[in-house]
């Protein structure tokens, strides 16, 4: 942590100046070659023991050699005090990431006769985790594939669900788009039950995990609550599921004596083809790939067949390795990475306030734009075409390779980095694409969701197969409140540069959209002023992002004339400020002591509650400052109060007192070529990831060996704290880039509106 004193908020401003200028040198720092960031995807120990599953199922963890060590040293660094291991590093022991680390540091080498954390860990599952028999489902199907735990104790999954056609209540895509690409495959794994070999032997029956049983004589435990107490809470939708379940495991799922079953995995097979990336990627996430490829093994493909092969590159290339150890990334995130430095970048512009950033800030960002608008995906593939055929292409992705699912944050937040670098831009080709396709993916109730729209059948969590109440893709404050933003940015943009005739009827689409988003933002809001978080923890990230994209619609009370008959329905009667400012009071009241913003992974069992029950208030769970958050909050709070207001200014005083001086040049980060694919190659190609034909698969830092005397020392902030989430409650993650360009962002937001008050053209919105 870097020690300044700031007495004034004059000193303030240079200080806010130099953290700023720091921060751009430390992102000119990891930038790749080809202009792009991605940083680190930090998920729990469940993606890399998973990992290990896969290769021990494939015959080839001996293969590992080198990176076992590695492996462990990642796993067990990763472990609580108390044995257990958490959904994110220092948070309660968890059963089922618990279990699935002891017995992937089991297949490793670690045993209770010569590791006392694997002592203290089966005494710690089977005491407060409450033994093997309560893992959740995820859990059960890869134990079941080892004969650890009967099939018989894993809930039915008909492959003939392929069959049902869209416009049934209930099929594929009525799923989630992370569900089904996971769900097709293990319909395969499902049907053939599978029982792969363990040191010990090959096994239904397996006895290799005994120890974490608190009744290894009874393994055929159920998933499920009981009909009775289903019954009792009323909960008849699970009822219906359980007993549809009960039935195909009485007929054994139908997987004998079936003329329909050879013809549903063939469709399986097919759908699975179709969706594999020719970097051998599945929806640019680790669990389609892993069952994926388990899936090609059972249907007779070889390892050596150029789609399993590939598949495993692919998952080789998830891999991150440093002082820390091995371990595998559940997503890589480098679209999302690159579009919010970029837009953090556009903040302050190197000539603001007349100070001089050694840094070219305008050379990074147009370059990083230039590879981004390069990944924009405007073939016509995609699944979210199944129910919006009539949408032209033109979104964004997360990932490197996944052009079956761009998604609307991702989008949106490209719009508004090419809109802050260039507001030109609005007239772009690539810009109006993007909008859009994020106008065509709008919900029924004027909400936006990530990959599919009206993707909110919830009754479909009730199967028994999801525990994770995530087979749904539901609309959600954060993704509308950036989806307003960028099309706030869109508007004010094409009002700058002046708005040709051509763009007027994409303007009233706009208008109307956003109107109808205001709409869905109304209803949604929490009691206490905050709106929650899907997709960031939790309440602060929500309110946020709500906040940032209602700063350019605080005019909407007054605007009438483009608002059609359905939007005047839902939102006529709403006032934006109405909204704002019990959303400005929240963020507000939740600031520590120290000036920043905090909150745990915890709000989400509280939400999880409140979100079932409107009527029942959101609470935040507070948390010690993190920079991330500190930013988030600044961002929300500068556009509509004064930069000299106490919580901006103690805001603004945090980041910059908790800049740190991490650098990518003491980094251990290694690259991941040949260094770390197995030496003895099972690999038949080590090629390029296909992101780029210069970028690596880790950061390698462009710096000169000759340190330039102007340039800023490259400072950054800590960013342990996981910050973002996959599955609240279950898969949280930590993207360590957050707690550089938020905080950068924010800094340069800051000291824009600084610019602007003093020059009189700031105007105070929270009146």
């Amino acid at each position: 942590m870097i020690q300044r004193k700031i007495n004034s908020g004059a000193d303030l401003k240079i200080a806010a100046s130099k953290a700023l200028q720091q921060a751009y040198s430390y992102a000119d720092e990891i930038v790749r070659p080809d202009g792009h960031w991605c940083g680190e995807l930090k998920s729990n120990a469940t993606i890399t023991a998973e990992y290990v599953f896969l290769l021990q199922a494939l015959g080839l963890a001996e293969n590992l050699g080198r990176d076992s060590e590695a492996i462990c040293r990642y796993l067990l660094s990763e472990q609580n005090g108390d044995g257990s291991w958490g959904i994110a590093p220092g948070n309660a022991g968890e059963i089922s990431t618990s279990v699935e680390a002891y017995l992937a540091l089991k297949l490793l080498g670690q045993t209770q006769e010569n590791s006392l954390a694997m002592q203290k860990a089966q005494r710690w599952i089977t005491t407060v985790g409450g033994g093997v028999e309560r893992v959740r489902v995820f859990t059960r199907v890869f134990l079941a594939t080892f004969g650890l735990l009967p099939w018989s104790a894993v809930p039915q999954l008909p492959a003939e669900l392929i069959f049902m056609p869209s416009a049934a209540m209930i099929n594929i895509y009525t799923l989630s788009s992370w569900a089904r690409s996971t769900l097709i495959p293990m319909l395969v794994v499902h049907h053939h039950q599978p029982i792969f070999g363990l040191p010990n032997e090959v096994s239904s029956n397996n006895s290799f995990l005994d120890e974490l049983w608190l009744n290894p004589s009874n393994k055929n435990v159920p998933y499920h609550d009981h009909f009775f107490t289903m019954l009792l809470k009323l909960d008849l939708i699970g009822v219906s599921f359980t007993a549809i379940d009960k039935i195909l495991g009485a007929f054994g799922g139908f997987r004998s004596y079936n003329p329909l079953r050879r013809r549903a995995l063939d469709q399986c097979m097919d759908w699975i083809i179709t969706h594999e990336e020719p970097s051998g990627d599945w929806a640019g996430i680790f669990p389609p790939m892993h069952l994926g490829i388990l899936a090609y093994i059972l249907e007779g493909y070889q390892i050596n067949d150029v789609l399993v092969r590939r598949a495993l590159e692919a998952i080789e290339r998830f891999a991150w390795q440093d002082e820390q150890g091995k371990r595998i990334q559940a997503c890589i995130s480098p679209v999302w990475d690159t579009v919010l430095m970029a837009a953090a970048l556009a903040e302050t512009p190197a000539e603001a306030d007349g100070l001089v950033y050694p840094v070219d800030s305008h050379t990074m960002r147009r370059r990083a734009l230039a590879w981004v608008k390069a990944h924009q995906l405007l073939d016509t593939r995609g699944d979210w075409r199944i129910y919006r055929r009539a949408v032209t292409p033109g979104g964004f992705s997360f990932e490197y390779d996944n052009t079956w699912y761009p998604d609307v944050d991702d989008t949106a937040a490209a719009v508004i980095a090419f809109l802050k670098d260039d507001r030109q831009t609005v007239t772009a080709d690539h810009v109006q694409d993007a909008v859009k396709w994020i106008l065509g993916m709008q919900c029924h109730d004027g909400g936006w969701a990530a990959f599919d729209a009206d993707n909110d059948k919830l009754f479909l969590n009730k199967i028994p197969f999801s525990d994770m109440d995530s087979l749904c893709d539901p609309p959600t404050a954060d993704i509308v409140g950036r989806v307003l933003e960028a099309l706030g940015i869109f508007m004010l943009s094409a009002t700058e540069t002046g708005t040709s005739p051509s763009i007027k009827p994409l303007l009233k689409r706009i208008r109307q959209a956003c109107f109808r988003g205001i709409g869905f933002l109304s209803e949604t809001q929490e009691i206490n002023g905050s709106w929650y978080g899907r997709w960031g923890v939790n309440y602060i990230y929500g309110t946020s992002n709500v906040l940032c994209g209602l700063a350019y619609h605080c005019d909407a009370d007054d605007a009438n004339e483009d608002r059609d008959s359905e939007a005047k329905d839902v939102s006529t009667s709403v006032s934006v400020m109405s909204m704002v400012k019990p959303g400005l009071q929240f963020l507000l009241s939740a600031q520590n002591v120290d000036g920043g913003w905090g909150e745990a992974i915890e709000s989400y069992r509280i939400s999880s509650v409140s979100q079932k029950n409107r009527d029942i208030p959101a609470k935040l769970f507070p948390a010690p400052s993190t920079a991330a958050q500190t930013a988030w909050a600044l961002l929300a709070l500068i556009p509509y109060l004064s930069t000299t207001h106490p919580a901006i200014e103690s805001g603004i005083r945090y980041l910059i007192e908790h800049q740190t001086a991490t650098s990518t040049k003491s980094s251990t980060i290694v690259s991941i070529s040949e260094d770390i694919l197995p030496a003895d190659g099972f690999f038949s190609s080590k090629e390029s990831h296909g992101q780029s034909d210069s970028a690596p698969f880790l950061p390698t830092p462009p710096f000169s060996d000759q340190e330039d005397t102007l340039r800023p020392e490259a400072l950054t902030w800590s960013g342990e704290t996981y910050t973002g989430t996959g599955f609240p409650n279950h898969l949280m993650i930590g993207y360590s880039l957050y707690s550089h360009y938020f905080p950068m962002g924010a800094l340069g937001a800051y000291l824009r509106a600084r610019k602007q008050e003093e020059a009189g053209e700031k105007i105070d919105l929270s009146h």
